[in-house]
Parts: C-alpha cells; sequence; structure tokens
C-alpha cells in the first residue's frame, strides 16, 4: 500500500520486485537477521489470481519459514486442497496422477489465487519487523567492486552489498547484469480466465485436457457463485488468436467447444490474455547482481510450476546470502529451472499435438503409462516438485 516506510539510504541485499519471489527471499533474510529492503513499483499489490497452484515442496518451504506451521496452515486455510491431476482428451479421461501418496506432510496441490498466497507472505514478513517500499520503480542499477547502487524513477537512490531482481520477465536487474535470456516464445496466446460455472467432475480435482483446438486447464478456486448457483474455476487454454480481454461469450463458447457439455457458465469473474516464453537465464549471478523467479526462468503454465519454482528460489537465495555461499545458488536452482522448462514445454506440446496420428499414439500411449505405478508417482514427485528438495 502507499504510505510505507521511506527508502533508506542503504541496506545490504536490495530485492527488486515484491512478488512471491521477493516476499519469500525477504521473509527469509528477515528470518536469518540479514538486513534487506524490499522495493515494488506498484502503489498496492495486484488483486486478480493469476498463479492459482500452491505444490507440496513450497508449503515444505513455508514450513522451514515458519516451523511451528502456521504459515502454511494459513495459506491452507485460504485454498482448496486438491488430491488428483486428471489428463484428459477433451471430456476422455486417459491418466489420473495422485498426490495423496506423496512423502511429504502435504500430499495435495493448493488451489489458492496468488493474492492470497502473497498476503500470507506479506504477513509473516510485517511479524518479523519488514515490509514493502512502495512505489518505487528501478529505473537504473549499476554495480562497482564495493556495492550496487539503485536510482529510482524519481531520482532517489539506495546502495547495497547485493541487488536481486526479482522483478518478472522483463527485469531491470537482468538487464543491468548484461545476463541472456536463452529461449523463445510459444506461437500460441493463452487465455487466463476465473469463471463460476457448474463442471462436471467437479472441484476435486485439477484437469488438463487435450484438444486439437489446444491445451485447456480446468482447476478449482476458493469462492461459489451468486446465490449458490457453480463455484469459481480458473481456466487456462492456448488459443491461436485471443481477443485482448477474452468476454464471457469467448470464455463460453471455447470451454463449449473443448469440454463437450461438461461446463456450464455462469460468469466471469476476471481475465486476460498473454504471451508465454521458455526462457531461462544464462546465469543467476553477475557480480552482486542475482536473479530470482521469473527474472531467472518463465515457461508454460502447464503444470502450474512457474511461482513455485519463484518461492523456491528465493527461499534458496536468502539461504544463500546469510551463509555466504552464493555460488551454491546458481547450482542448485539452475538446473531446477531447466528442468522446469523441459518438463512444462513437454506437456504444453503433447497437448497441442497436431494430427491424427499423433494424437491417437499419444491417447494410447498415455493410459498405458498410467497403469505403470512407478510412472504415476515419478509424474506425481515431478509435479510437486518434491525431488527439487
Amino acid at each position: 500500500m502507499t504510505g510505507t516506510p521511506a527508502l533508506p539510504s542503504r541496506t545490504e541485499v536490495a530485492v527488486v520486485g515484491a512478488g512471491p519471489t521477493g516476499l519469500a527471499l525477504a521473509v527469509t533474510l528477515a528470518e536469518a537477521g540479514v538486513d534487506f529492503v524490499l522495493l515494488d513499483r506498484q502503489a498496492e499489490g495486484a488483486n486478480t489470481s493469476r498463479a492459482a497452484v500452491v505444490h507440496a515442496r513450497t508449503l515444505e518451504v513455508f514450513d522451514e519459514l515458519d516451523p511451528s506451521g502456521a504459515l502454511s496452515a494459513a495459506l491452507v486455510a485460504r485454498g482448496i486442497p486438491v488430491s488428483r491431476f486428471r489428463i484428459r482428451d477433451g471430456a476422455r479421461p486417459l491418466a489420473a496422477v495422485d498426490f495423496d501418496g506423496l512423502p511429504t506432510a502435504h500430499p495435495y496441490a493448493l488451489m489458492v489465487p496468488q493474492y492470497e498466497t502473497e498476503a500470507v507472505l506479506l504477513n509473516r514478513l510485517r511479524a518479523l519487523g519488514g515490509d514493502v517500499h512502495r512505489p518505487h520503480e528501478v529505473a537504473l542499477v549499476s554495480q562497482d567492486a564495493d556495492g550496487v547502487t539503485l536510482t529510482t524513477a524519481t531520482g532517489e537512490t539506495l546502495r547495497a552489498a547485493y541487488a536481486v531482481g526479482a522483478d518478472g520477465m522483463h527485469s531491470t536487474v537482468r538487464t543491468a547484469a548484461g545476463i541472456g535470456f536463452t529461449g523463445s516464445a510459444y506461437d500460441e496466446s493463452f487465455v487466463l480466465a476465473d469463471v463460476v460455472m457448474d463442471w462436471a467432475p467437479g472441484p476435486s480435482e485439477v484437469s488438463l485436457a487435450f484438444g486439437a483446438a489446444g491445451l485447456t486447464v480446468i482447476a478449482p478456486l476458493p469462492g461459489a457463485g451468486v446465490a449458490g448457483a457453480g463455484r469459481r474455476y480458473r481456466i487456462v487454454a492456448t488459443v491461436a488468436e485471443a481477443p485482448p480481454v477474452p468476454d464471457l461469450p469467448f470464455v463460453r463458447a471455447l470451454l463449449a467447444e473443448r469440454l463437450r457439455g461438461e461446463a456450464r457458465v455462469h460468469d466471469l469473474v476476471w481475465s486476460s490474455r498473454f504471451r508465454i516464453h521458455h526462457r531461462v537465464a544464462d546465469r543467476y549471478r553477475a557480480g552482486r547482481l542475482l536473479l530470482a523467479g521469473d527474472a531467472a526462468h518463465v515457461h508454460s503454465p502447464a503444470g502450474g510450476q512457474g511461482m513455485n519454482t519463484g518461492i523456491q528460489d528465493g527461499h534458496a537465495l536468502g539461504r544463500a546470502l546469510a551463509a555466504g555461499d552464493l555460488d551454491a545458488y546458481e547450482a542448485r536452482r539452475r538446473p531446477v529451472a531447466l528442468r522446469v522448462v523441459a518438463l512444462t514445454d513437454r506437456m504444453t506440446r503433447v497437448a497441442t499435438a497436431l494430427g491424427r496420428t499423433l494424437r491417437a499414439l499419444r491417447n494410447t500411449l498415455l493410459p498405458a503409462l498410467a497403469r505403470i505405478p512407478a510412472f504415476r508417482m515419478r509424474l506425481a514427485r515431478e509435479l510437486a516438485e518434491l525431488d527439487y528438495r
């Protein structure tokens, strides 16, 4: 919000970007007693849902940030635990991946809007005596042998020993560091929409639906419709060319085509169109400048990995800064990003496979593989990010 503390002139770690990644980093630094300043260019946090799933490994990170368990409990109370991820071809089930057998205290995917995740992290940060400095847009970042100078759009300066770019795909810090962002964009546009609807499978699962027209993800969200009509769901769909702001008729037509009568949409809560890239920063560090979250990696939303990987980046980087072992951060986290980008890219390309022969092969192989317990467990662990501990 506006009216946050005045920007100091000096700190140990300057964190640019107060999304989930920056907040997780700030909480980790606060827990370790490392002085930091967390800046964001927005006057207040976003209230749209954007990322909507928190996986098991991220909830474990919350427990590391607050060993009492209160932090993860606060987030779980705001969301819907879902134990099944189902892959479909339109309305036809192909494979199911269950999370309830995973070796974790959180054997489920938590469906919760991103603003709730940010609110829980911010509450924890404030309980530790920290806060977000808003609105401060970082316009210039320069480093020398002794530190980093950040200059805001209004001319204020902040001197830090290190600066972290948690400022998204178009990162100012990454640009200043001269770090390449290798990869490319998907041809399709993506539609993101929160709707109130009745959906035949119901809120007990997250579905990834294949189809000739594109990939469609359907996931439950907390909240019901007016007078109990329907409940909230998150829709993510690839579309050859979506309108800038998808409206209710567009979303209804899209789901009618792809879900074959399984969905009855009552209302559109929020929607947007976006383009997705699959890219990983060539390095996570250049001298005193470091990257985390979307500044370091972006990829398809298939599997809901993005925010989770970013939060885990923030936690790992905070621990590395506290321990003075920055080389370990990139060695640990960049291979994870490469693996996540590869997984989500495969999921997207398999989901959008063109040609009747390829689709038939996919629809034959997946059910066969899904009958193998080791395959189901491996995919469940990968989606839950438990192998990134």
